[in-house]
């Protein structure tokens, strides 16, 4: 028996040994401001990642502040008609996230997450700052007029500084995205268990510190759009921006960060050429016969997978061990696999896009509805429209903390999982829910339009809140599952790059929204008289409700494909047992 025991205590001596192996090779990997090897007693941890909670309250309390009151300001002030200035929204908010491509390609490639945000975020800056001189001059914006009475105002013709502002703030923005939440992660190690624990309370704390932003942008700082004029509201977001980037710079002594890797797409495009040019060869039926790069250590090595085995051919060695073939034609069971993983994220990415169609309506055509309603609290204040998608962040301010603290601890016993719910579910979760948030705006605007058109009633304005209650909620799963997800897959040095990917979901969501609302138009033009659902610019005219449930009925859609996909990806991730964080039941 003693023996036994000494065995037992001898096995976990070497297994908690090489945990701290593992961690020591992951802190050999990560550098400090300086460039020198980071030390786990000074770098990194919740210490570290505070710094850049900070920058994302106060990046999210600026961007926020512009673009859910900008429907407001383009209508009311460049006098653009509804339905176009829904598409400069939407195709303002798609573009930032479009960038985020591009701010996560040249974080993991060239300048690493802590430079990439700190560059980027001084060109959202100037864009903020162009923003509140163009909206203070009047020379810059057509003649003022109320276009709810005077149906002749007189569309804002040079606009060209408003566009440009616009678009140095969404490319600062695009590209700082992305990096805040790698950044953030990279301060913790997945090899060390305490700090994989807290790499997931870490992406829960990052999305109450964006629900902080959001509420104190969508209340204090759209309250002074609205009161103090659109240029003191834009000043006010440089404001938030220049704190946040003066709390980036005040955590760079604490920082671990990782090291730019060059080219991250070329080892990609190699497993493809190789794969193509070896597509006649048969695959070994022994995986053990592929190649395996030998100059790398074994935790920076991924198992062969089943999955796309016509990828697999890139590994095959055709030529003996004493000649080395070149990187495009023979690529490493690891590269293999790592393509392998990207390309198994696509469905997931793709299940998303109608979330955040939805999220565009919250954003556009709600607060326009609200607009249309009774916004009194008492005679003399009145809730400005684009503060109504404040109403799910109070909410989740208290949510997302007891989520962290009481439902984590308690699903994590029930699934063994150290994220409590796992990712994957989550996502679903929240797209499932999702679908009920456009019921609710169906059904209230039918409400609305009736009592507006046949009673010659005006609803209150807390009438809407359950579809941005509804929406919160989702949200609160299906993007904290997402980030997670794809942060913690195997493609190790693309982890901005593939948070960039969550964020361009938003952009592919708020381009099919333009799309989707001009498809609407045209087709439920019905004579030439008639401009469709969406085209006459005033919302008791329009048929917003009908819109409402067609999104409702794709979403239900989406959800159903998810269901499949999600099932698909951890079928085909199964074999792999390293950091596969869908290993669930869907």
């Amino acid at each position: 028996m003693a023996e036994i025991n000494k065995q037992s205590n001898k096995w976990e001596q070497e297994e908690v040994s090489d945990e701290m192996n593992n961690w020591e090779l992951a802190e050999e990997e990560s550098v400090d401001w300086r460039g020198r090897p980071s030390n786990p007693t000074k770098h990194g941890g919740m210490r570290a990642a505070l710094f850049v909670l900070g920058l994302q309250a106060f990046e999210i309390m600026g961007i926020a502040a512009v673009g859910n009151n900008l429907i407001t300001y383009v209508i009311n002030e460049m006098h653009f008609p509804l339905s176009k200035a829904a598409n400069i929204v939407t195709n303002f908010v798609g573009t930032i996230f479009i960038f985020a491509l591009l701010g996560g390609y040249l974080s993991d490639a060239f300048l690493g997450s802590f430079w990439t945000i700190l560059i980027f975020g001084f060109v959202e800056l100037s864009g903020f700052i162009l923003l509140s001189v163009q909206a203070h001059m009047p020379q810059l914006k057509p003649p003022k007029c109320n276009p709810l009475i005077d149906q002749t105002c007189e569309e804002a013709k040079k606009a060209m500084i408003f566009f440009m502002a616009l678009y140095l703030v969404a490319l600062g923005s695009g590209c700082v995205k992305p990096n805040m939440i790698a950044h953030g992660a990279d301060q913790f190690s997945q090899s060390h268990p305490k700090q994989s624990k807290r790499l997931s309370s870490y992406f829960n704390a990052a999305y109450f510190a964006f629900s902080m932003g959001e509420l104190i942008a969508l209340t204090l700082l759209v309250w002074v759009q609205t009161h103090s004029g659109m240029d003191i509201g834009f000043g006010v977001s440089a404001a938030a921006m220049t704190l946040g980037l003066i709390s980036l710079v005040s955590g760079t002594m604490y920082f671990r960060n990782k090291r730019p890797r060059r080219s991250i797409f070329t080892p990609i495009v190699q497993v493809v050429v190789a794969a193509i040019l070896k597509r006649k060869l048969v695959s070994p039926s022994d995986p053990r016969m592929f190649h395996v790069a030998n100059d790398v250590v074994p935790s920076s090595t991924l198992p062969h997978t089943p999955r796309f085995s016509f990828l697999d051919k890139a590994c095959i060695k055709t030529q003996d061990t004493n000649t080395k073939e070149s990187p495009w034609r023979l690529c490493t069971v690891t590269q293999v696999e790592q393509v392998k993983t990207l390309i198994s994220l696509v469905p997931i990415f793709a299940s998303t896009i109608v979330f955040n169609t939805i999220l565009a309506q919250l954003q556009t055509f709600s607060v326009q509805q609200g607009s249309s309603m009774n916004t009194r609290l008492s005679n003399s204040f009145h809730i400005p429209p684009a503060s109504l998608q404040a109403i799910p962040y109070i909410m989740l301010i208290f949510l997302v903390p007891l989520y962290d603290s009481l439902l984590v601890p308690f699903a994590r016993k029930l699934t063994g999982h150290n994220s409590g719910i796992p990712p994957l579910t989550r996502i679903g979760i929240g797209l499932f829910l999702s679908t009920f948030s456009m019921v609710s705006a169906a059904m209230l605007e039918k409400k609305r339009r009736d009592s507006s058109v046949l009673d010659g009633n005006i609803l209150s304005i807390f009438w809407i809140t359950p579809q941005f209650l509804i929406f919160g909620i989702s949200e609160m799963f299906t993007a904290v599952g997402l980030i997670e997800f794809f942060y913690k897959q195997s493609a190790k040095g693309m982890e901005s790059f593939l948070m960039a990917l969550t964020y361009c979901s938003y952009a592919f969501g708020f381009y099919f929204s333009s799309v989707l609302v001009s498809v609407v138009n045209k087709i439920t033009s019905t004579s030439v008289d008639s401009k469709g659902w969406l085209g006459e610019n005033d919302l008791n005219k329009d048929r917003l409700d009908l819109f409402y449930w067609l999104l409702a009925v794709l979403s239900l859609l989406n959800f159903l494909s998810y269901l499949f996909w999600s099932r698909w990806n951890i079928k085909s991730s199964r074999s792999n047992n390293t950091n596969v964080v869908g290993d669930e039941n869907i």
